[in-house]
């Protein structure tokens, strides 16, 4: 997959025309400054009443109301939760300039058809593969984060170019750009939330934590081996690779790794992993979100409960008050 860089992009794309960023959260603050940053003109939209407005002003960004903003713009960046994502559309469409565009972070929205875009619309992605404080933070250091860049429609033919234009302007140009679809980027993204990172990695984690416990190792030494050297994991394979990394550490690390690792992680988990990635893409996941959004969030509010009462938390806060 060929990686598009700074070199490759003609930023005229986004010359002379207005962004207008809707919401102000993770994603959005940063995008919004990186853009500012950039010479773009932007202007972030919110809900009225909205608790972000004095940060957008703080921050020197102009902000007005989720319609107006997207009134004035030639290009529509929704950053909004995705969840909540169909409601603040449904405002905003009457008020999109014809011909404009609308674009998004995350595939999510268009998918699983959360959002149907007006027919004149082009509809673009720049999805940034980190966090909205990380992508703010290597714009400020003179680096860029990777992103995927995609166009479900093109109406204007135009739409790829801008794609390509936004993610330069937000630093994304320096690492490169990969150009991927909405279907490839929501799936994926999905799967590794649910599989990878942020589902199944803290239930190791946790898991390792309560095993030492309950054979007698302290809180203090359980906590620094199962979650403390988490990081020190991460970096190695971010500067070296898997296999590299495995070099990198001792030869009883390297042999203990290779006999419990696939213990561990054996083919009943690589079968319930495809079974999420079926979900997935059938829409079972997609559905949740809806159902939990207009639920009030009860999962989420209980899994948060609960993960504040875990053994392992009281341990960290102990050792890192």
């Amino acid at each position: 997959m060929e990686a598009l860089t700074d070199k490759d992009i003609d930023g005229a794309a986004l010359a002379g025309k207005r962004v207008a960023i809707i919401g102000y959260g993770n994603q959005g603050r940063a995008q919004a400054l990186n853009l500012r940053d950039s010479g773009i003109d932007v202007v972030v939209g919110l809900r009225e009443g909205s608790g972000s407005a004095d940060r957008a002003t703080a921050d020197a960004i102009p902000v007005t109301e989720f319609s107006e903003a997207a009134a004035q713009a030639d290009l529509v960046m929704m950053l909004v939760p995705d969840e909540v994502m169909a409601a603040v559309y449904l405002r905003i469409e009457p008020c999109i300039r014809p011909g404009a565009a609308i674009g998004f972070s995350h595939g999510l929205a268009i998918r699983f058809q959360f959002i149907v875009p007006r027919p004149d619309l082009d509809v673009i992605m720049v999805a940034p593969k980190g966090p909205g404080t990380a992508l703010r933070s290597l714009f400020t250091q003179g680096k860029g984060m990777v992103a995927l860049f995609a166009v479900e429609r093109d109406c204007s033919g135009n739409a790829e170019p801008m794609a390509l234009a936004y993610g330069q302007a937000l630093g994304c140009g320096r690492a490169g750009l990969l150009r991927s679809s909405f279907a490839e980027e929501c799936e994926a993204d999905l799967f590794n939330e649910q599989a990878v990172v942020w589902g199944a990695v803290p239930e190791i984690l946790i898991a390792g934590f309560d095993t030492l416990i309950d054979a007698g190792i302290s809180e203090e030494v359980a906590y620094m081996e199962c979650v403390g050297e988490l990081k020190l994991l991460a970096e190695l394979i971010e500067a070296r690779g898997i296999a590299g990394m495995r070099e990198a550490i001792s030869n009883t690390a390297e042999l203990g790794a290779l006999v419990g690792g696939r213990r561990v992680i054996d083919s009943a988990n690589r079968a319930r992993m495809r079974e999420i990635m079926t979900e997935i893409r059938e829409g079972t996941f997609a559905d949740l979100l809806r159902e939990e959004e207009a639920s009030a969030y009860p999962r989420l509010r209980e899994s948060r409960a609960r993960s504040r009462e875990l053994r392992v938390e009281k341990a960290r806060s102990a050792l890192l008050p």
